[in-house]
């Protein structure tokens, strides 16, 4: 299966959530055990011979492909998550969503200083949330050694906010 055969079988939502947006549904994806799995093998591809110690996933859809990569690579996972969401002490960051701004938290502990990270989303889209998470991982003096998404929207220019990092997309809309 290629990344064409995966991206003919995500559901496209027009108006959803809100009149002119058009929303690419993943469940198609994930309910597909054959779709799923080749995914994920080739979202890892690119790190298979990459020293990763952490895959990093953003709450929430993040999580369904940075957990299984993790494993895959032999590597821990951490999540990157809402405001109030973790137990233990945090750091956290503010950053700019279209229609205002949010907060990502990730526990102080969850990196080593040098720890090679993987940061997996399952859309790139401004880049908000990734750059969020970015700030998050250079707070902990984390070493980014990528930036992995399924879908990448490319009309909206999120690379643009992500010089200087490799970016592996699967599939571009």
């Amino acid at each position: 299966m290629s990344a064409e055969d995966l991206r003919a079988k995500i559901r496209e939502i027009p108006d959803f959530p809100k009149p002119g947006i058009l929303f690419y549904d993943i469940t198609t994806v994930l309910k597909d055990a054959a779709a799923f799995k080749e995914a994920i093998d080739l979202m890892r591809a690119p790190y298979e011979n990459e020293r990763v110690d952490i895959v990093v996933g953003m709450e929430s859809r993040g999580f369904i492909f940075s957990a299984p990569l993790a494993y895959q690579l032999g590597a821990g996972f951490v999540p990157v998550r809402k405001l109030g969401k973790l137990p233990a002490d945090v750091v956290s960051v503010e950053y700019d969503l279209e229609y205002g701004s949010a907060t990502l938290e990730m526990h102080k502990d969850a990196l080593k200083p040098g720890a090679k990270v993987l940061i997996v989303d399952d859309l790139l889209a401004t880049g908000g949330t990734v750059a969020g998470t970015i700030e998050l991982v250079k707070q902990l003096k984390g070493e980014i050694v990528a930036l992995a998404f399924l879908i990448e929207l490319v009309a909206l220019k999120g690379r643009d906010k992500l010089a200087g990092y490799d970016i592996v997309t699967l599939i571009q809309a």
